[in-house]
C-alpha cells in the first residue's frame, strides 16, 4: 500500500530541503566573493601591518600624507579671500536676475534676492600679492605658502548631504570617505596609530555644527580603514586604555587568545572583517602606550608651544594642529580636523570674526611648524569647507549673515607638490559663478590623490557589481596648473 506523506511532515521536508539548498549555495556565494574580494582587498587586514595596495603609489608620488582642515559649516569666501569691489557698489540693491534666476538656494528661496557688500577690508600681501581679508591676519604671514583656488564648485546645497559629497565624492550615505580611500590605497607608516585620524574643535557659533561620525566611516571599504576620532578633551580614544585592576600582561595575554580564536575561525571562513578584527585588537593594544605618548606634549620646546599659542591640549583648534603635526610625523597618513562654526546664516560680521580667532593662528602655527621640520614638501595640507555663502544678504531673525552657496567658492592648498603664491581660477564680479578654471569637488579628490601617487581612476573597489571609486562615474580631471 502508498505510504503518503502528512501535510505536516511534507512541510518539514520541503523546509529541510529549502535550508540545505540556501546553506548550499549561499556557502557557494560566500566563497566565491570572499575569494574575488581577497584579491581586491590585497592583505588589507594583516594584522602585521598593511602599506597599501599592491601597485600603488602608481604614479610618482610628491606627498606622503594629507591633513584636511574643514571649515565645518561653509566659510565665506567674500569675506576670507575673493574680494568683490562690484558687490559693494551694489550694496543693499536688488541683485541682477542674470546672476540668480533659476539658481539654487537653500533659506533664501521666495525672498527678495538683495546684494550684501564685503564686511572687510582686503590688502595684498607676500611677494605674491595674495589678496587676503584682514580677518586673517595670521593667513597674510604665509600668504606665499598657499595656493588659493577661487573656482571651487559642489553639488550639494545643504549641510550634512554637502559634507558627505565633500568627503565621499557622492551624497549617498554609506560610501567610504576620502580619508579610507586613501588608506585603503596607500596604508600606513605607522602600526602603532590609525592611519586615518579625526580632531574635531568647536567656537565661534552657537549652537555648534553637528558632524556625524559617518564622514569618516570606511563605507564599504574594509572597516580597518574608517577613521578613529580622537577626544579633545579627557582620555583621547575611547575604551583603548585598561580598565582599573587590568595589568599589561593580562591585557596582552587576552588579545592574543582572541586573535588566535579569530585566526582558528578565519582559517576556514576566510572573512576580510575577521582580519580586520585581529588587526583592530591588535592596534588598540599598541594605541595603550603610543597614544599617551602622543598626547604627553612635555617634550615641545617652548617656542614650539608658543607658536601655537601656549595652551597645549586644551581642546582648541590651535592644539588639534599641533596633534595634527605630531600625528603626520608619527606616519599616520590622513588627518582631518573639523572646526564647528562656520554656519553663518545671521550675525556674520560677529561669528566669522569669532572663527577666524579660534583657527588663524592655529593654521599658520601648522604651517610653519611644518616647513621648519621639512614637513610641508612632503605634506598636503587642504583648508575650507563643504561649500560658500552667498552674495545675497539673509536677514531674518538677527543680524545679517549669508545663505549657503554651491556655484562658486574658495578653497586652498598647501605643500605636497602644490605651487605655492598663486591664485588659480575666478569668480564673477557678484561672487556668483565660478567663471574661469572651475574645480569642482571630483577635481579636487583626483588632484589630491595624484600628489599621493595615486592615479584616481585606478583606486577600485568592487561594489554592487561596479568599480567604485572616490571620484565616481562622472569625469574628473587632475588640476595640473596648481602643481609644481
Amino acid at each position: 500500500m502508498e505510504q503518503r506523506s502528512s501535510p505536516v511532515s511534507t512541510a518539514l521536508e520541503r523546509r529541510t530541503f529549502l535550508s540545505q539548498l540556501g546553506v548550499g549555495v549561499g556557502s557557494a556565494a560566500l566563497s566565491l566573493m570572499l575569494g574575488s574580494e581577497k584579491s581586491a582587498r590585497a592583505d588589507s587586514s594583516d594584522p602585521s601591518g598593511y602599506r597599501g595596495l599592491p601597485g600603488t603609489p602608481n604614479i610618482a608620488a610628491k606627498a606622503k600624507r594629507v591633513i584636511f582642515l574643514c571649515m565645518a559649516g561653509g566659510p565665506s569666501h567674500l569675506e576670507t579671500f575673493d574680494y568683490k569691489p562690484k558687490l559693494a557698489e551694489l550694496h543693499n540693491q536688488p541683485m541682477p536676475e542674470s546672476y540668480t534666476k533659476g539658481q539654487p538656494v537653500a533659506q533664501l528661496q521666495g525672498h527678495e534676492l538683495r546684494a550684501f557688500a564685503p564686511l572687510f577690508k582686503f590688502g595684498r600681501y607676500g611677494q605674491s600679492g595674495q589678496s587676503i581679508s584682514e580677518l586673517l591676519p595670521y593667513h597674510q604671514k604665509f600668504a606665499d605658502d598657499i595656493c588659493i583656488v577661487r573656482s571651487m564648485v559642489t553639488e550639494q546645497i545643504n549641510h550634512d548631504p554637502a559634507h558627505t559629497f565633500m568627503n565621499c565624492g557622492t551624497a549617498l550615505s554609506g560610501r567610504p570617505s576620502m580619508g579610507a580611500w586613501v588608506t585603503y590605497g596607500l596604508g600606513s607608516e605607522t602600526d602603532e596609530l590609525p592611519g586615518f585620524v579625526v580632531l574635531t574643535s568647536v567656537g565661534g557659533r552657537e549652537p555648534d555644527q553637528p558632524i556625524a561620525s559617518r564622514q569618516w566611516s570606511s563605507g564599504f571599504l574594509p572597516s580597518r580603514f574608517q577613521g578613529v576620532e580622537f577626544n579633545s578633551h579627557g582620555e583621547p580614544v575611547s575604551y583603548v586604555q585598561n580598565p582599573p585592576g587590568v595589568p599589561e600582561s593580562l591585557q596582552r595575554a587576552s588579545v592574543d587568545s582572541i586573535q588566535q580564536l579569530d585566526l582558528h575561525h578565519n582559517r576556514w571562513i576566510n572573512d576580510p572583517e575577521i582580519r580586520t578584527r585581529i588587526a583592530a585588537y591588535e592596534t588598540a593594544y599598541r594605541m595603550q602606550s603610543s597614544v599617551p605618548k602622543l598626547m604627553d606634549l612635555s617634550d615641545e620646546p617652548a617656542p614650539v608651544l608658543q607658536l601655537y599659542g601656549g595652551t597645549p591640549g586644551d581642546g582648541s583648534f590651535a592644539s588639534n594642529c599641533l596633534l595634527a603635526r605630531r600625528l603626520a610625523e608619527r606616519g599616520v597618513r590622513f588627518i582631518h580636523l573639523y572646526h564647528r562654526g562656520w554656519d553663518h546664516h545671521t550675525f556674520l560680521e560677529r561669528d566669522i570674526q569669532r572663527c577666524a580667532q579660534h583657527t588663524d593662528r592655529g593654521t599658520f602655527a601648522l604651517i610653519t611648524d611644518l616647513k621648519q621640520r621639512g614637513m610641508l614638501d612632503d605634506t598636503l595640507v587642504i583648508w575650507g569647507g563643504e561649500f560658500g555663502r552667498t552674495p545675497m544678504v539673509q536677514a531674518t531673525g538677527g543680524a545679517p549673515g549669508r545663505d549657503h552657496h554651491i556655484k562658486g567658492f574658495t578653497m586652498w592648498l598647501a605643500g605636497g607638490g602644490v605651487k605655492p603664491g598663486i591664485t588659480h581660477g575666478a569668480t564673477d564680479d557678484l561672487g556668483y559663478h565660478a567663471v574661469e578654471d572651475v574645480v569642482h569637488v571630483r577635481d579636487l579628490h583626483a588632484t589630491m590623490l595624484y600628489l599621493l601617487g595615486i592615479d584616481h581612476e585606478r583606486l577600485t573597489f568592487p561594489y554592487q557589481g561596479l568599480n567604485s571609486k572616490l571620484t565616481g562615474v562622472k569625469p574628473a580631471q587632475v588640476v595640473r596648473d596648481i602643481l609644481t
